[in-house]
C-alpha cells in the first residue's frame, strides 16, 4: 500500500463526495482489473457507471461491497478511510448492492425475506410500511416471493437493503427483466430516493437510460478510468466513444431476405409443469428460414419452456412442431440431429445450462460435436482448431482456449456459447437473451452474427428484453404472457409502449 495522503483526507471531511476510490489497483494473476482508478459519488447523485464487459466495473463494486480487497489504494466513505474486508462491513458503512440475480428465497414472504438475518421482534410491519410510504415502495409484505412478478421482486430487494440501513445503493442491470412501464415505476423509486438523499450507482449498457437516470456517467475501459462526464453535457454517441475507444454505429441492421421458406410449424403447444400450471397454452406460429422472429415477453411467460420444447429438451403435452412436415415432438436432441436437421440453441443459463465453467473452450465445444467423432478417444486436434477461430472471429479475450470460461467476462463466455453453436452449422438457431448484461460493443457483434445466419436462410428465434434492440433486429415479434400468445407484429410498425401493454396481457394485436 502507498503511503495515505493527508492532503486528500482533509479535503474529503470538507466536500459532498459520500464515497471516492482514490488510485485504485487490483489483478488476478496477470489480468489487471483495476489501474490506478479514482473516482466519487456525490451524496444525493445517481452515478451510471459504464463499461465494456471486461472493463473492470464488476470488479469495482466488488471492492466496495467486500468480497474483494484492492491490492493497493484507498476507499472513503464520508470523508473516512475504511476498510472493507467483507460484506458485512459494507452492509455496516451503509453499502447495499441490488444484483442482476435477486438474492430472495421463493418460499418466503416479503417481510420473511426482509428480516433474514435480524433479530428484531418488535413493531417491524409498522417499520416497513414506514420506510416504503418514505420513498414510495409498494410490495404486499405477506406475499410470497415465488407468486411475486419481476417488478415485485426488485421493489423487494431495495426494500430490504434499505431496511439493513444502507445509504449507499448499488443496481446491477436493474431493468434487465423489466417492461417499459416498470422501468418508468424504477425510475420514479429512484429519483425520489435520491431526493431523499440516498447515493446511487446503476451499472447498465442502455443508453437511453443512462440519458435518462443519471446525473454523471464514469467510463471504464480495459480496468482504467477514462473519463467521468455530467449526463446533461454528452449523448449516446460519445458515450459509447469512451468505451470502446473508437466510434461505432448505434443502429442496429435489419437485411432482407427475399426467399424466405417456412421451416417450422408449431401448432397448439402446450405444456403444464407438475403443479398443473399451462406454462405454454395453445402456443402456435411459424418460422421463416431468412428471418429473426424476435419472442418478447415478461419473466417467466413460457420463453423457457418454448425454447426447450423447440430443441426437444421439454416434454410437450399437446401439439406439434413440424420441420419440413416431419413431428420433432417427442424426439430427443440426438433423434433430431440422426434426422438430419441442426437445430443450435443458446439457454439463457450460460454456465448452467449453456456450458460446463470449469472447462476450457475446446472441451466445451467438443460436447456440441462429440456427435461426429469416430472411435473410442475423443480427437481435440480439430476442435482446437474451432476453438481458436472462433476466439479469433468474435474477438473473445481469454488467456487461452483451455482457460476455464468461468474465468471469463460474461461477454466472452456469451462468445464463447454463440461460437460453438454458430460453427454446428444450423438450420435453426434459438437465442435465449443472448446480449443480456452486455457491452453495446458485444452486443452488435452477436446481432451481426445473427444476422449472418439469417441472411444464410437460418430460421433465427431471438428472446430478448431490451425492446429496443429487440424492435431493431427482429422481422416478427411474438409476444407472450402467461404462456399464451397476445401478439405476433411487424417490427417496422410496433411501438415500445404497444409491446409493453402485450406483454402485460392488457391487449392483443396481431398483423
Amino acid at each position: 500500500m502507498k503511503e495515505l495522503n493527508l492532503t486528500k483526507v482533509e479535503h474529503l471531511h470538507n466536500n459532498a463526495d459520500v464515497i471516492n476510490f482514490e488510485n485504485i489497483n487490483k489483478t488476478f494473476g496477470s489480468v489487471v482489473a483495476n489501474k490506478d482508478i479514482s473516482i466519487n459519488l456525490k451524496k444525493g447523485e445517481i452515478l451510471a457507471l459504464l463499461g465494456e464487459n471486461g472493463s473492470g466495473k464488476s470488479t469495482l463494486m466488488n471492492l466496495l461491497s467486500g468480497i474483494y480487497q484492492p491490492d493497493s489504494g484507498f476507499i472513503y466513505i464520508n470523508g473516512q478511510l475504511v476498510t472493507i474486508k467483507c460484506p458485512e462491513d459494507a452492509i455496516k458503512f451503509g453499502i447495499g448492492m441490488i444484483h442482476q440475480h435477486f438474492k430472495l428465497v421463493d418460499v418466503m414472504s416479503a417481510k420473511e425475506n426482509i428480516l433474514i438475518g435480524r433479530k428484531e421482534k418488535k413493531n417491524v410491519e409498522k417499520n416497513i410500511n414506514e420506510l416504503m410510504d418514505k420513498y414510495g415502495l409498494i410490495v404486499p409484505i405477506d406475499k410470497y416471493v415465488r407468486q411475486m412478478t419481476v417488478s415485485e421482486k426488485q421493489t423487494l430487494e431495495i426494500i430490504k437493503v434499505l431496511y439493513g440501513g444502507a445509504s449507499i445503493l448499488i443496481l446491477d442491470e436493474p431493468t434487465a427483466v423489466l417492461t417499459p412501464q416498470e422501468i418508468e415505476k424504477l425510475f420514479a423509486i429512484l429519483k425520489k430516493m435520491k431526493e431523499k438523499g440516498q447515493s446511487i450507482i446503476i451499472i447498465t449498457h442502455k443508453l437511453n437510460e443512462v440519458m435518462e437516470i443519471s446525473d454523471r456517467v464514469t467510463v471504464l475501459r480495459k480496468g482504467e478510468h477514462i473519463k467521468t462526464v455530467v449526463t446533461s453535457e454528452t449523448n449516446p454517441i460519445e458515450l459509447t466513444e469512451l468505451m470502446v475507444g473508437a466510434s461505432i454505429d448505434l443502429n442496429i441492421a435489419r437485411p432482407v431476405y427475399e426467399n424466405k421458406k417456412r421451416i417450422l410449424k408449431c401448432e397448439h403447444l402446450t405444456v403444464i409443469d407438475k403443479e398443473n400450471v399451462k406454462k405454454l397454452n395453445d402456443v402456435s406460429f411459424d418460422l421463416y428460414g431468412g428471418e429473426i422472429l424476435g419472442i418478447a415477453g415478461i419473466s417467466n411467460s413460457g420463453q423457457k419452456e418454448l425454447c426447450e420444447a423447440l430443441a426437444g429438451l421439454q416434454a410437450v403435452n399437446e401439439g406439434k412442431v413440424l420441420y419440413e412436415n416431419v413431428d420433432l415432438i417427442g424426439k430427443k436432441p440426438r433423434e433430431i440431429f440422426d434426422m438430419g436437421v441442426s437445430m443450435s440453441f443458446i439457454p439463457e443459463d450460460r454456465l448452467g445450462m449453456g456450458l460446463v465453467a470449469d472447462m476450457g473452450m475446446v472441451n466445451n465445444m467438443i460436447l456440441k460435436d462429440y456427435y461426429t467423432q469416430k472411435g473410442l478417444f475423443l480427437n481435440r486436434k480439430e476442435t482446437r482448431k474451432k476453438a481458436k477461430k472462433v476466439v479469433e472471429q468474435l474477438k473473445i479475450v481469454t488467456p487461452s482456449v483451455d482457460c476455464p470460461v468461468k474465468k471469463l467476462s460474461g461477454g466472452n463466455i456469451q462468445k464463447v456459447l454463440l461460437g460453438r453453436e454458430l460453427d454446428a452449422s444450423p438450420h435453426v438457431l434459438i437465442t435465449a437473451y443472448p446480449v443480456r448484461g452486455l457491452d453495446i460493443g458485444s452486443s452488435m457483434t452477436i446481432f451481426d452474427k445473427m444476422n449472418e445466419q439469417k441472411m444464410n436462410g437460418v430460421g433465427v428465434i431471438f428472446i430478448g428484453e431490451d425492446l429496443d434492440m429487440l424492435i431493431g433486429i427482429s422481422d416478427r415479434i411474438m409476444v407472450l404472457c402467461n404462456g399464451k400468445i397476445t401478439g405476433i407484429v411487424d417490427s417496422d410498425i410496433v411501438t415500445k409502449d404497444q409491446l409493453g401493454l402485450l406483454m402485460t396481457g392488457k391487449v392483443e394485436m396481431y398483423v
